[in-house]
């Protein structure tokens, strides 16, 4: 935590020169893949039109695991960028106690942020001992699995309706040359697949056990033994998917070479720039077709602390504008996610869209990941299910042993 404080007078001196008014303002993010470049493009796009300011892009590719590290480097060694994409929840505990985070509280009651913003849970996520540090963006939820209705066509199946008949459908696939599960390499797939095997098959109550309450005696009980069968089949369904990237698995289900993907709803930006239709080129389970159940993860940005007054300024002006309704609709169409503001017009929303907006309405909503436990521990769990996935000799019960120890020092 030293580190933090005393990395907290160099970053207050930092900025960039600016004009009396107009300021380039750094935004980092990690949205690299076309669909993620064209709903950020709505951002950048509406803050130099409603400002007089300009939005210099700092896309880190890689995705979160890989971005994440760089941009905290750069906050605690002195060279804070205007702005800065995280996910909900508590990736930022160590910059905000340190006080290298610029907190919005002001702005936020001027604008009534904690009456538009729902759930009330995604500004909690962003506020420290009552102070909000962070504009969330959007609801991302992880339990879907896109299908590509053409490869079950061509498999002679139907599209399935939930968890079991996909997994009954594979062999199917495998005959018609499919790869059943597309699923990429990096850990952090792997690892929200798993999460989503445990919210969709295991259930809500099960999920917050092991991940809110981290109770080390469910994790190892029999109806965690049954999501790591899951997770046994799904491995097992996904073993010709050699892509490593999230992006890559989603166009083997576009392109009709994978049956389905179990993503969060991200993928559905990567349809949309394809040109693919919601409910009839591809079909949308949400909770795997089985439990009505969203979490409420997400992005939101975070604001580091500068010396520059017109900096700061900007940061703000970025941050209404990122609330704005018609920005929220727009960034959030291209995006596949649904706006935080439970105001907005949302007639465009295509299938896809309007189940996820019917379960926030009426359905069961759960933290996401990021909200119940440390990034460590999280981590520890994808590391785990991805040596799991490449490795047919580990059981699922060896699997779950390692995971009760996880889930028992988890903070």
């Amino acid at each position: 935590m030293n580190t933090f404080k005393a990395a907290l007078a160099a970053s207050t001196m930092m900025g960039a020169v600016t004009a009396a008014s107009a300021v380039e303002l750094e935004v980092t993010h990690w949205w690299t893949s076309g669909g993620e470049a064209a709903a950020v493009a709505e951002f950048a796009k509406a803050f130099e039109e409603k400002t007089d300011h300009t939005w210099v892009d700092g896309a880190i590719a890689g995705g979160g695991n890989t971005a994440r590290p760089v941009m905290i480097s750069r906050i605690t060694g002195g060279d804070p960028m205007g702005a800065t994409q995280f996910n909900h929840g508590r990736q930022t505990e160590e910059l905000v106690e340190a006080g290298l985070m610029r907190p919005l509280t002001g702005l936020a009651e001027e604008e009534g942020w904690k009456d538009i913003v729902r759930p009330a849970s995604l500004l909690d996520s962003c506020t420290v001992d009552g102070e909000i540090y962070c504009v969330p963006v959007n609801i991302h939820s992880w339990e879907w699995l896109w299908l590509s209705n053409k490869a079950f066509e061509e498999a002679g199946v139907p599209v399935p309706s939930n968890w079991d008949e996909f997994v009954a459908a594979a062999p199917a696939l495998e005959e018609a040359g499919k790869i059943p599960l597309a699923i990429g390499g990096q850990p952090w797939q792997i690892g929200g697949a798993f999460r989503v095997l445990v919210a969709s098959l295991g259930g809500p109550e099960l999920y917050q056990q092991v991940y809110g309450d981290k109770n080390a005696e469910v994790a190892g009980g029999p109806e965690m033994a049954k999501i790591f069968k899951a997770a046994d089949d799904a491995r097992k369904m996904a073993a010709k998917s050699t892509v490593q990237d999230w992006n890559q698995a989603t166009n083997l289900v576009i392109t009709d070479e994978a049956g389905g993907q179990i993503m969060g709803d991200w993928a559905q930006g990567e349809f949309q720039v394809a040109g693919e239709t919601a409910g009839e080129d591809y079909t949308c389970l949400p909770g795997l077709g089985v439990h009505q159940v969203l979490s409420t993860g997400g992005d939101a940005f975070y604001f580091p602390k500068v010396e520059d007054e017109e900096i700061a300024k900007a940061q703000e002006e970025l941050a209404s504008v990122m609330l704005d309704p018609e920005v929220q609709v727009a960034f959030n169409l291209k995006k596949g996610s649904v706006p935080v503001r439970g105001d907005v017009d949302l007639a465009a929303a295509n299938d896809c869209m309007k189940k996820g907006l019917a379960i926030l309405e009426n359905g069961t909503l759960v933290p996401s990941g990021e909200q119940l436990m440390s990034q460590d521990a999280l981590n520890q769990i994808n590391d785990l299910m991805a040596q799991f996935f490449s490795t047919p000799s580990m059981t699922a019960e060896d699997a779950q042993k390692r995971f009760v120890d996880i889930v028992g020092s988890a903070t």
